[in-house]
């Protein structure tokens, strides 16, 4: 006897844009059992039963510059979502990053008489990280309350910046660190091998501007007698098959390991280079000395200046309002700074000050009353309420 499938309780069209989107929508997604899951992600979201609606890979554009080059695509994506969505008829929209596309089909559903009727009959639209208001743009939290019912902050001190327009917003924790808090530690003892991290982003155009500098950096600590390195690149879906081939070229070849795998990794790593994001977060919370650096489209670069209201782009050195990691951004991202950051990075006593502070924060990324994907799962399982 053929047993129906299980109705379930909520639809949910979920959509994350990057890697570390991927990571948290698929922990949202095994909190809601109860729930259908339709929309938009990479390798983990689909490994949780997500069937995308398109490679996540074309949402993974960041940049004034990049963004132009890639419209076609992008409107055409829009345009895919937007029909999917008013045909399934979802109860909620969970955005996680991706802003600015989901903000633009939330914008072209509200448009259309059959998207009007949706909203009418309840469909709300919940994004989660709120964007850092308090570093640059800060128009751009009037503007989340007008396309948003409710977003889901990481840190308490961001609720007030959208609260005062309206917007419902709650603080669940940075999501990274319950997985990494307490659970990876640094190794108490150095070995022979030394394992350098590179990690060069999870955009293709990130990737194509930073692997060069690190190609630098490796052939020249290897020049200059630093052989018993090894060098590690943990890589992700959307940039594996550049990256191998740009480092077969190489005249030292880093080893190449699933993204899966980099915690296990950067527990073992000596120093790492990466570019400034998420990456920078999770070797915070796991204690690992680290060099941060960043170049974009030198326009990009150029309105990143106008507008940027804090000292640092890491969020360690901004919760600690105090520069404990080295960064090294647009013009001064060199192979030659990123060398005199390493150099310091090996003396004993420089070391141990950076990961003495990088544990002062340890309190300051989650929250003490849950695990943030089962908080944001509650907030996405109200809307039936």
């Amino acid at each position: 006897m053929q047993t129906k499938p299980q109705e379930k309780d909520l639809k949910v069209f979920i959509v994350a844009g990057e890697v570390s989107g991927d990571v948290l929508g698929a922990r949202i997604m095994s909190q809601m059992p109860d729930a259908e899951f339709i929309g938009i992600g990479g390798e983990n979201m689909i490994a949780a039963g997500l069937n995308s609606l398109f490679p996540m890979a074309d949402l993974a554009v960041m940049g004034a510059v990049e963004v132009l080059a890639h419209a076609r695509t992008l409107i055409q994506r829009i345009r895919q979502a937007v029909d999917a969505i008013i045909a399934a008829k979802p109860d909620v929209v969970v955005s996680i990053d991706a802003p600015g596309f989901v903000k633009s089909v939330i914008k072209q559903i509200r448009k259309r008489p059959d998207g009007q009727e949706l909203i009418k009959a309840g469909l709300q639209f919940h994004h989660v990280v709120a964007p850092q208001v308090w570093a640059w743009r800060p128009g751009r939290a009037k503007k989340y309350a007008k396309s948003f019912d409710k977003l889901y902050a990481f840190f308490d001190f961001e609720i007030p910046y959208f609260t005062k327009y309206g917007l419902d917003t709650v603080a669940v924790g940075h999501p990274i660190a319950d997985g990494i808090i307490g659970k990876y530690k640094a190794p108490k003892k150095e070995t022979e091998e030394k394992i350098i991290t590179l990690v060069p982003g999870s955009r293709m155009s990130e990737v194509k501007r930073l692997l060069p500098i690190f190609r630098d950096v490796v052939e020249q600590l290897h020049r200059n007698g630093f052989l018993g390195y090894k060098f590690v690149i943990p890589t992700v879906e959307t940039t594996v098959d550049y990256v191998r081939d740009q480092v077969s070229r190489w005249e030292v070849k880093p080893e190449l390991v699933p993204a899966g795998q980099r915690y296990d990794i950067y527990a073992k790593t000596y120093v790492a280079i990466v570019a400034s994001g998420t990456v920078s977060a999770e070797l915070a919370m796991m204690h690992i000395p680290t060099i941060v650096v960043y170049q974009m489209n030198p326009i990009t670069t150029w309105l990143v200046r106008q507008m940027i209201r804090v000292k640092w782009v890491s969020l360690v050195n901004i919760l600690l309002n105090r520069g404990v990691y080295p960064e090294f951004l647009g013009p001064a991202a060199t192979a030659e700074n990123v060398l005199d950051a390493f150099g310091q990075l090996t003396i004993p006593s420089v070391r141990e000050k950076m990961v003495k502070s990088l544990k002062e924060a340890d309190k300051l990324w989650r929250k003490p009353d849950g695990v943030p994907s089962a908080l944001i799962a509650d907030g996405i399982r109200a809307v039936k309420k």
